[in-house]
């Protein structure tokens, strides 16, 4: 959950409760970075994982995103603000964390956007890292395992936020895989160890991708309205606000496929947005921040997945407890069910 919500706070909350917690590392310089590692460690001893953004390649229309420019040039007038540099960067200073994480090594390290080469997962291996790349298809998966990953994590169409796809093709949007029907393709294509996402908000959730094959289940928008997660306040009370009844994968923001609760902006701007991430996401960067300070959630990007209406606002630590308790519950329930067919 890159952007603020997946701080130090959070990974800490969840990994003393007995889960995993995870650090953003995209949007995020290099030492920024390093130093909120600094200060999750100065939190927890158990162990953390850091999620970084692969460098995209360079295909984007610059004349598509001008286009873009002029028609947010009203948003800029009506936020007061200027919008971004689309040139701004395109590879989020991935050498650069990388370099720092083999130094420093931390338990795990997660990519997103792409999958790095043997080279890379090599050098992990021999600080003691493991490795997990987010795919939304077999085909990715297997790339992944072939390149020399510990571990995929499935995302499935349902999930908050940005669609971790490998190669960004506007001809593909909308074509995206269910999480269920998805781990069982991963699931007979790869022999590495399957995580679950996309749209799990309860234990039960959890116990239903575990049967369907998954090693273990990661959750993002269920720990998004914790007090623990650094997203807006304004983001938090739009998940269970009944003025935004849905979510949809959008380009509006990014210029990448994402998740969020639909509002004007994304209803606006959303049929328009061209394929050019991260440019639309430097552009656009300006506007969402001032819409945030003016108390205007219908300028923001409010990444959801499509559980959000069941969001708890509960501390991460009681909420990991609370979704421990309801697998158990549910695991008992198959057993108990399976025993009396069995009678």
């Amino acid at each position: 959950m890159a952007g603020g919500a997946s701080g130090p706070q959070l990974a800490a909350a969840v990994a003393e409760a007995g889960g995993l917690g995870f650090l953003a590392a995209g949007y995020k310089t290099a030492d920024g970075m390093y130093q909120e590692i600094k200060q999750l460690r100065g939190l927890t001893s158990k162990p953390f994982g850091v999620n970084l953004f692969m460098p995209q390649p360079e295909y984007a229309d610059a004349a598509a995103v001008d286009v873009y420019r002029n028609q947010l040039a009203g948003e800029a007038t009506w936020y007061e603000t200027q919008l971004g540099d689309p040139d701004s960067g395109r590879d989020d200073g991935y050498d650069a964390k990388l370099a720092i994480l083999l130094d420093d090594p931390v338990p795990l390290v997660s990519f997103t956007f792409g999958c790095p080469t043997r080279d890379v997962f090599d050098a992990f291996a021999r600080v003691g890292t493991l490795t997990v790349v987010t795919v939304t298809t077999p085909e990715e998966a297997q790339t992944a395992q072939w390149s020399g990953a510990d571990a995929v994590c499935v995302q499935g169409v349902e999930a908050g936020g940005h669609q971790g796809t490998h190669r960004d093709n506007p001809e593909t949007d909308g074509a995206g895989i269910g999480l269920l029907s998805l781990i069982t393709q991963v699931r007979e294509t790869v022999q590495i160890p399957v995580v679950a996402a996309g749209g799990l908000m309860r234990g039960a959730q959890i116990a239903a991708v575990l049967a369907a094959g998954a090693d273990s289940a990661q959750l993002g928008t269920a720990f998004l309205v914790t007090p623990e997660s650094g997203a807006n306040p304004l983001h938090k009370q739009a998940m269970t606000n009944p003025l935004f009844v849905r979510t949809e994968l959008t380009r509006a923001f990014s210029g990448r496929p994402a998740r969020g609760l639909v509002n004007r902006f994304m209803r606006e701007h959303g049929p328009y947005a061209p394929a050019a991430y991260p440019q639309v996401h430097h552009l656009t960067s300006g506007l969402r921040k001032a819409a945030a300070k003016a108390g205007d959630a219908q300028g923001m990007a409010l990444w959801a997945g499509q559980g959000h209406r069941l969001a708890r606002e509960l501390p991460a630590g009681q909420l990991v407890e609370v979704l421990v308790a309801e697998l158990a519950e549910a695991r008992a329930a198959l057993v108990s069910e399976a025993r009396g067919e069995e009678a």
